[in-house]
């Protein structure tokens, strides 16, 4: 990357999304809990919001991806709800980005996140992809 792209540690961003009859553990695998913001909803809204807040700061031909993710869900969320995510840039090197996620509803917080991207040319990750999956027709099962 010839330059660096320009995200400031501590912007941030709020998301918010009132919970669905999808969004909840039912559709998930777990029958036993129909009226339940799934923890998988939670990790998927606080992605949404990691995006929104780095990829709006690259240039064309750059994007995020998740490196790595860690998540704390730490109180249910009942259908109908309105979830909260306020996500917080805490560190950038110029390749990476360190980010802290809390996420509410209208009773308190309900989870907590760290959340690392790396930011790359997109067409070049795509070209490794399709390289990795050209592995796939060479292969004798």
């Amino acid at each position: 990357m010839s330059q660096l792209p320009k995200i400031e540690v501590e912007s941030s961003l709020n998301i918010q999304k009132q919970e669905e009859k999808k969004d909840t553990a039912l559709n998930y695998g777990n029958g036993q809990l129909d009226n339940l913001l799934a923890t998988q909803s939670l990790v998927a809204l606080m992605i949404e919001a990691s995006v929104k807040l780095i990829d709006s700061n690259l240039p064309e031909g750059l994007i995020s991806v998740g490196k790595a993710l860690q998540v704390l869900h730490e109180n249910p969320t009942i259908l109908g709800l309105t979830v909260s995510v306020n996500v917080t840039v805490k560190k950038y090197d110029g390749r990476k980005v360190l980010l802290e996620i809390k996420a509410y509803d209208e009773v308190g917080q309900i989870g907590t996140g760290l959340h690392e991207r790396v930011i790359v040319n997109k067409k070049l990750l795509l070209e490794k992809a399709n390289k990795r999956a050209d592995k796939l027709e060479s292969m004798d099962y």
